[in-house]
């Protein structure tokens, strides 16, 4: 949608109709109390296979609502740069080809961003057209995009951001079951260090009312040793990020070693500084020193927003406060797995509703060119532009400005961007 005062354009160049502009639904396939509305959906994707969710959605969605004609799911690529995609299965209907859909420069990119439904109209041979794009996401993670096509207006858009909720949750379940979705999201093969890292991480976002949560990995198909990792609880969120020593496979072993470490340790109901020293003994006991991981290790308080962190190694945090950006000030403990019988000490700061925290690991902020560092002020600079984003957006953002800061090469160390939007102890969004 235009932020100019202009309507926004589909691919085709023609008007496109958000959610708030389309037409009222003339009645046929509305939503139903009867089981043929998202309640029957959710019924059929719950008893579906794991790989069959987008011919048994198309299949629901044209038994309740009759002018839909065509369905497709698209999922988006490890860069998180374009929609790709989720090809229908020999003998089953979908809507188009494999196209590669540009998430910046489509409708459906749009409808991936903004997490709203999207509506864009367009004429064949066979009279009007709609498409219909319904973001795809799962407590708050977002997974995909779900683009229907129809002779005509199909139900009402609260049905249908609920029917792109539903299937969120039925993918979410099924995306370890099956490899289909993951085959989906891959423009190139992943190395196997990246194949590692990818699968040992707890999502891509995660959010609810006091707080939005998101990270990213670059170079998405060779990433070796950085990690995030979290644990939302009903009074805290746990959250790490890891900078790794080495490249490839070594790097991705020694990462999945210290986050299961650290992850034994807290689901062993280890406070923070245990948690910190048991996976520098672990880590220590396998490479006798030789190898250690550098590591951000955090406790956020959901009571009152108070931070309880441990610096051991390089991970940086950075506080954004309206426009104005700072570093965290953290006493550096030793790395894990250095020394052995090393005791942490957790540090506090407060959280007020509204601030934003951007972690990062040391391939952003110490990444060099031949222009020179990136740097702290490239970092905050990159940090304040992303101010007005939801957090989701942000990890991207300033990987992008990084990548641009390289020429628009390969990043020769590895990046992680993880963003925390701390909203309040209640709702506060």
């Amino acid at each position: 949608m235009s932020t100019q005062g202009r309507p926004a354009m589909d691919e085709q160049g023609r008007p496109a109709m958000d959610e708030r502009r389309r037409p009222a639904a003339d009645g046929r396939g509305g939503r139903a109390g009867d089981g043929h509305g998202p309640a029957g959906i959710e019924r059929a994707l719950r008893a579906a296979p794991a790989h069959a969710l987008p011919e048994t959605l198309a299949a629901a969605l044209q038994r309740a609502y009759p002018p839909v004609s065509g369905v497709r799911l698209l999922v988006s690529d490890y860069h998180a740069r374009v929609l790709l995609p989720v090809e229908p299965v020999p003998g089953a209907d979908g809507a188009g080809d494999g196209d590669v859909l540009a998430i910046r420069q489509s409708t459906a990119g749009r409808a991936y961003v903004s997490r709203k439904v999207l509506l864009t109209m367009s004429e064949d041979g066979g009279g009007p057209r709609e498409t219909t794009c319904i973001p795809v996401t799962a407590r708050g993670e977002r997974l995909g995009v779900l683009e229907v096509v129809s002779a005509g207006s199909w139900g009402d858009p609260d049905a249908q951001a609920e029917i792109g909720e539903l299937l969120g949750s039925a993918l979410q379940v099924a995306w370890n079951r099956t490899d289909r979705y993951e085959r989906a999201r891959r423009r190139q093969r992943l190395t196997l260090a990246a194949e590692l890292q990818w699968q040992l991480l707890p999502g891509h976002a995660c959010s609810d009312d006091r707080f939005s949560l998101a990270g990213h990995l670059e170079p998405a198909y060779s990433i070796g040793g950085d990690n995030f990792d979290w644990s939302a609880e009903h009074d805290h969120l746990a959250l790490t990020v890891t900078n790794g020593a080495g490249t490839g496979i070594s790097a991705a072993l020694l990462t999945s070693l210290t986050v299961g470490a650290l992850r034994n340790a807290r689901r062993s109901g280890a406070d923070l500084g245990e948690q910190a020293s048991l996976a520098n003994d672990m880590v220590h006991v396998r490479y006798g020193g030789r190898e250690f991981t550098e590591t951000l290790v955090m406790r956020i308080d959901m009571t009152d927003g108070t931070v309880h962190v441990i610096d051991a190694g390089s991970p940086r945090i950075l506080r954004l406060r309206g426009t104005e950006v700072t570093g965290v000030p953290l006493e550096q403990q030793l790395p894990l797995g250095m020394f052995p019988d090393t005791e942490y000490r957790p540090q506090r700061f407060r959280l007020d509703p509204g601030e934003r925290l951007v972690i990062v690991s040391d391939g952003v902020f110490a990444a060099r060119t031949p222009r020179g560092e990136f740097g702290t002020l490239a970092l905050e600079g990159a940090t304040r532009r992303t101010r007005l984003q939801d957090a989701a957006e942000v990890p991207p953002a300033i990987i992008d400005e990084l990548i641009e800061y390289h020429d628009g090469g390969g990043l020769a160390d590895d990046a992680v961007v993880v963003c925390l939007d701390w909203h309040g102890p209640s709702t506060g969004r």
